[in-house]
Parts: C-alpha cells; sequence; structure tokens
C-alpha cells in the first residue's frame, strides 16, 4: 500500500556488540548467523552507513534483528512486549485515566494501579529499550567520528550526507534522553566518548540530563535538514524544534526552573515552518497516514518491512474486541485488551452555555424553542437565530431530557413539533434548524469527531477491567486507508498505520499553556485562535472566548488521547499522583483513590541498582 522514501528495510546489523555498559549487560547481543554484520566491519564501509542509520530509526519500531520475533534486542522479556513504542505507550497511557488493559501478564496490571516496584518486568523493559537506543546512537556516533571518516576517506557529498546522519543520530539519543528524563530522571549517563568494554556509569542527576538534552537539540539545530525537507520519517529541525519546545514546557517539574518563554520561541519556530493542520482528524490515524498534514516527526510502520508485535500492530489489535469487526480495522482478530475509562469519555461532554459567541449564526429572532425544559408557558425557553436563508432559523443547544415545540413569541396558534406532536429528545448536544414556512425541523446531534469511541456491547463504566466490554472501546487507530483498502500485509498481522509522535495541535497546545503560564513571546488571543482551529476541525461548535490552564489540560486530552502524553501531561498539573484527581480504578480501587507522589518517577530497575553501585535508587522505591 505505501512506500516510505526512507524504508526501514535495512541488512541485519548489531550495533551493541562492544560490551555495552553495566546497566546493558543483560542486552549483549551475539551475531548468530553469516547476515548479521559485527560493528567493525559495517562501519568499514561508507556507503552502508544509511541503512545502520535506518537501524537507529528501526529501534524505534521493531522488537529485534529479523523481526516480528526470534533475534530480540533486548532480553528478559516477550520479544513482542519489548518493542518500543508498545513499552512507552503502557507506561504512558494505562498509569493514567485515558487507558486501561484487561491482560494480566506478570506485573501489567500494576500499571493502572499504580503500584508498581523497582522488580516490574515492564518497567525493566521500557528502560532497557531507552538504553538499548541510547547505547546504538553512541556506538553510530563513536564510529563517524571526522578523524574515522577522514582515515576511509569519506569526503565531499558523502561527507556532508554522513554528517547529516550524525545530527540525526545525535537527535534520536535526546529523544529517548529525553523519555529517560521524563519517565526515571536520576539515570545512568553514557556518551560516545565512553570506554568500550565492562565498566559501570555515573548516575546524572536530573536537572544536568536536562541541560544535556537542551545542549545536544540546540548544538544540532542547524545541522538538520531544514523544516518539510528530509525524506519521510526522518528527524528534521522542527523535530527538534518540537522537543525543546516539549522539553521546556516540563522544565519546571524537572529542573524546578520555568523556562514558557523558552517554549514559546520554539513552539513558534515549528508553527511558523509551514505545516497545517489536517482537515480530517481520522486521517492521522489511518494506514496511509503519511499522507496527513500536521505531522512533524511520526515512528514508520510497514505491514511488509517492519513487522513488529508492537507499535501500531498492537495499539489496533488491542483496542478491538466484543462486537467490533476486525475487517474495519484492516486487520485479522482483535486482541480485546484496551478501553478507556469514562474520565475521558466525559471530556467530550461539553459544559455548553449558550452566549452570542456560541450560537453567533444571526441575529435572535421571535421563535423559539418550549416545553418541559422549564414549562409549557410563557416565552419561548429558547432562542432560534436568524441564518441569513429565508425562513430558516439555527441555534446549538446541550439539552436534557425532554419533549418540545417550536413556536413565535407566546402565539400557540402557529407552534409545531412532530405531525403536531411534542418532539422528545434525549440529553446531548445539538443542532437545531427549523423552516418557519413549512414548518419542518431537523435536531441533529453534535459530537466532537474526536471522540472516537466503540459503545455497542460496552458499558461506560468499569467494573471488572478483565472484561473487554467494560470501559468504552477507542477506534482511534485503524490499519485502512481513506478509502477503506486495509494495510500491505495481507495476513491481516502487521498494520501500515504510523505512529504520530509529533504533530503541529500538540505544538498548538504547548504555545496556549506556556503563554498562561507566564511565558514570555506570546498572547493569549493566539492561543484561542489555536484552541478554536483545533474545535473547529473538530466539527465542534463549542468555540472559546476566554481559556484557562485547566480547559488546556482537557483539550490536550481530547486532541491526543492514546498518542503517549497523558501521564506527562498530569504529572505537570500535579494531577498523575495524590487525591486531587481520581479516576476510575486508579490505585486499585473501582471509584479511584489517593497515591503517593513518589510515583512520579519510575524506579531504575532492580537489576541496574544491584550491578551498578554507583546508582541510588529514587526515592520511595
Amino acid at each position: 500500500m505505501k512506500k516510505h522514501i526512507f524504508k526501514i528495510t535495512i541488512l541485519s546489523v548489531v550495533l551493541g556488540l562492544f560490551t555495552l555498559t553495566s546497566c546493558l549487560n543483560d542486552l549483549d547481543t551475539l551475531p548468530s548467523d553469516d547476515d548479521i554484520a559485527l560493528a567493525d566491519e559495517v562501519f568499514d564501509d561508507p556507503s552502508a552507513y544509511k541503512q545502520v542509520l535506518a537501524k537507529l530509526y528501526a529501534g524505534l519500531a521493531i522488537s529485534g534483528q529479523q523481526g516480528p520475533a526470534g533475534l530480540p534486542d533486548i532480553s528478559g522479556i516477550d520479544e513482542g512486549f519489548s518493542q518500543y513504542l508498545r513499552q512507552y505507550w503502557l507506561a504512558q497511557e494505562v498509569t493514567t485515566d485515558e487507558a486501561v488493559i484487561g491482560w494480566a501478564d506478570g506485573s501489567l496490571p500494576d500499571y493502572h494501579e499504580q503500584d508498581w516496584n523497582s522488580s516490574n518486568e515492564f518497567i525493566t523493559a521500557l528502560y532497557n529499550r531507552i538504553y538499548y537506543q541510547i547505547k546504538a546512537c553512541n556506538t553510530f556516533l563513536n564510529q563517524t567520528t571526522p578523524d574515522l571518516l577522514s582515515g576511509r576517506g569519506v569526503e565531499g557529498s558523502l561527507l556532508t550526507e554522513v554528517n547529516t546522519y550524525r545530527a540525526e543520530a545525535r537527535f534520536l539519543r535526546a529523544l529517548s534522553y529525553y523519555h529517560a528524563l521524563d519517565l526515571f530522571g536520576n539515570v545512568p549517563f553514557t556518551d560516545e566518548n565512553d570506554p568500550v568494554g565492562y565498566w559501570t556509569p555515573e548516575q546524572i542527576s536530573r536537572a544536568d540530563l536536562f541541560n544535556y538534552v537542551e545542549s545536544e537539540l540546540l548544538a544540532i539545530e542547524n545541522e538538520l535538514i531544514a523544516p518539510k525537507s528530509n525524506e519521510y520519517a526522518r528527524a528534521d529541525q522542527a523535530a527538534a524544534w518540537t522537543l525543546l519546545a516539549k522539553l521546556y514546557l516540563n522544565a519546571e517539574v524537572y529542573t524546578g526552573e520555568a523556562k514558557y518563554t523558552e517554549a514559546i520561541t520554539y513552539a513558534n519556530k515549528v508553527i511558523n515552518a509551514g505545516f497545517s493542520l489536517e482537515s480530517n482528524y481520522e486521517n492521522l490515524f489511518l494506514a496511509d497516514n503519511h499522507t496527513a498534514n500536521g505531522v512533524i516527526f511520526p515512528i514508520a510502520f510497514d505491514g511488509l518491512h517492519t513487522q513488529t508485535y508492537g507499535g501500531t500492530t498492537f495499539l489496533i489489535h488491542a483496542a478491538v474486541g466484543g462486537t467490533m469487526s476486525a475487517t474495519d480495522f484492516g486487520i485479522n482478530s482483535g486482541w480485546g485488551g484496551t478501553r478507556t475509562t469514562s474520565s475521558l469519555v466525559n471530556l467530550f461532554n461539553y459544559d455548553f452555555n449558550v452566549t452570542a459567541a456560541n450560537n453567533a449564526i444571526g441575529a435572535p429572532s421571535n421563535w423559539g424553542i418550549v416545553g418541559d425544559l422549564t414549562d409549557w408557558g410563557g416565552q419561548p425557553d429558547l432562542t432560534l437565530y436568524q441564518t441569513g436563508t429565508a425562513n430558516v432559523l439555527q441555534a446549538y443547544y446541550q439539552l436534557p431530557d425532554a419533549e418540545l415545540k417550536f413556536r413565535p413569541d407566546n402565539a400557540w396558534g402557529s407552534d409545531f413539533g412532530d405531525n403536531g406532536n411534542n418532539i422528545n429528545v434525549t440529553a446531548g448536544l445539538y443542532k437545531i434548524t427549523i423552516n418557519t414556512a413549512d414548518q419542518t425541523y431537523s435536531i441533529d446531534p453534535l459530537a466532537d469527531s474526536r471522540a472516537m469511541f466503540h459503545t455497542d456491547g460496552q458499558n461506560l463504566e468499569i467494573a471488572n477491567i478483565p472484561t473487554f466490554t467494560e470501559g468504552y472501546a477507542i477506534t482511534k487507530f485503524k490499519n485502512v486507508d481513506r478509502a477503506g483498502n486495509a494495510g500491505s500485509d495481507d495476513s491481516g498481522n502487521f498494520t501500515d498505520t504510523d505512529f504520530p509522535l509529533f504533530r503541529l495541535a500538540d505544538v498548538y497546545l504547548i504555545y496556549a499553556e506556556a503563554v498562561l503560564r507566564g511565558g514570555s513571546g506570546g498572547d493569549e488571543a493566539t492561543a484561542i485562535g489555536y484552541i478554536n482551529e483545533l474545535r473547529t476541525r473538530a466539527n465542534s461548535p463549542v468555540q472559546v472566548s476566554s481559556i484557562d490552564l485547566d480547559l488546556i489540560l482537557d483539550e490536550r486530552a481530547r486532541e491526543l488521547y492514546w498518542e503517549g502524553h497523558r501521564r506527562t501531561d498530569l504529572i505537570r498539573y500535579g494531577k498523575f499522583t495524590s487525591g486531587d484527581y481520581v479516576w476510575p480504578w486508579k490505585g486499585g480501587v473501582i471509584n479511584g483513590t489517593s497515591t503517593p507522589s513518589y510515583l512520579n518517577l519510575f524506579p531504575i530497575p532492580s537489576t541496574d541498582i544491584n550491578a551498578n553501585p554507583n546508582l541510588t535508587q529514587n526515592d520511595g522505591y
């Protein structure tokens, strides 16, 4: 179905064959067939450098040397579980109000219950995957120093290309160190200058790691290719700017020092780089989403060339079950695992207060809605507005369960409804249209198009997490294209859908939040415009004339749910732990309960603590 310009179809390369640091000793991998090259052999051939770079990008997408299973990059856990995005998604989503997973594999239930410890094998796999990726990038950078390149005769246009590859490798390493910073805080530090052989790296403080990631991104800012100019799925300047904006937005959490002005600066760089919002929200999560607008940096997947049981293969299969049709999602079967909680669903039930701004259709008319909203007498309870078309009036309203009719002023002789009867409506948000000349009407339910829930056969509230029909299912990611055609893998096992790690909507929301938190270089009017642009794209009639931080947090959930942001967002707002905000099954209690604040950081795995005397465990573990 789709051909990535930068295809992750590479020779099998083991980049971690130099003895790994203590935190990675259990991840050592040795070549077991003739198709796998030793690292030093690969770097003797400069023409293979792009393939090695592809392996670095593939580290975010696949789980081993041959895929989908059989020669894993890391050990100690099922290879399907070990994939980078799958582990990152579980840590960022299942720990929050946005997702539950019904499987009881090992310590997996600990995530949503928020009662994990340093022996949790999924936290260990995430940590090991991050450090495997860092080690791979370090090896590439160690083997492509100016002296080594000169000695291999790398010059001219090839040298220019390799220097760009080096900047991209530094971006990928900064991305993984950002994940380590956000998830684990105070971690072992290693770079391309460290010795080869067994050694125990020193621990870096969270604040110092923040400074390192910042300095790396600033150093490569002008070495990366201009925005929208690189091959698909490769990092460019906009990817680095987005990561900087995210880093600065969370700086107060990471270092205690606010950097909201810097967040606005780099958000503006991205916004002014020529990106545009995809006109149809759904297109961002389909099998041909490589053609969607507004994606700044994706993790690329291909059902034929990047086969994995993680990534979007996991996201799509695990979300399908109950009465859902696997065919509708372009897959052969659902795995019946992930759903959401009522806390996310309820965010789409807007508190809609009718104002002139919300109902800016035209001048109010003398026609309106009357019924048992309040009583059946007096003036109409709700006003209808002129549309500019003769006799056609409209309004948007949040209605309760009610019986209604239309009439002008208090004149019952001109009222009309359902063939003369009352109109029955159930509670919801509606667009109401009437024609006073022929006395026809429509009452159309309105829903934010971002609310992608499967409700048939599903209970809103979750009484039992393992039961798939408890909690609404999410239909956001699909392995079908805009025409409804399934992905390229005829078996229906593996998906073509890319994961939009960074996209423009996130940057809009970063800008808005940083403005409200006191950053300079932006203004609230522009921020409001960005929020309304997102809502207009979602076909929401609920436009805003003012914003506050709580609105931004809720809008981030509506726009970005299931995209790996929620844990970080809730921590920044002080709502991830404690009892200030609870959701179903937080803390292992059906209605949610308070959890201790030390859970804002994951523990360094006990295996690494035991192996490296230089490491100190995070508080609370």
